[in-house]
C-alpha cells in the first residue's frame, strides 16, 4: 500500500542530521590531519581546521536541513508528499 511522507518535523529532522554530519566529520579529521602533515605547503589546513571541521559539518548540516525540511513541507503542501510503499510485514 502506497502511502506518502506529508511532512518532516524541522527540527527533529535537523538535529538528527547534524549528528550525522558532525559523525562524518569527525571520520574526516585523520585524513585531513594526514593530508596536511604530507602536503608541501604547511599553510594549508592545519589541525585547528581539522578539530574545527566536525563542527563545521554538524552546524552546516542543521541549517541545510532545516531550510530543506521548511521547503518540503511547503511544497508538500502544495502538490502532495513523497509518495513510499512500505512493507507491513513486519518481519
Amino acid at each position: 500500500m502506497a502511502q506518502r511522507i506529508r511532512r518532516f518535523g524541522v527540527g527533529q529532522t535537523a538535529k538528527v542530521v547534524a549528528l550525522l554530519y558532525a559523525i562524518m566529520g569527525l571520520i574526516f579529521v585523520p585524513i585531513v590531519l594526514i593530508v596536511s602533515m604530507l602536503s608541501p605547503n604547511k599553510s594549508q589546513f592545519g589541525t585547528g581546521f581539522a578539530l574545527a571541521l566536525p563542527i563545521i559539518y554538524g552546524v552546516s548540516g542543521f541549517i541545510v536541513t532545516a531550510v530543506s525540511c521548511a521547503l518540503y513541507n511547503f511544497v508538500a503542501g502544495l502538490v502532495g508528499g513523497i509518495e513510499v510503499e512500505l512493507d507491513g510485514s513486519g518481519t
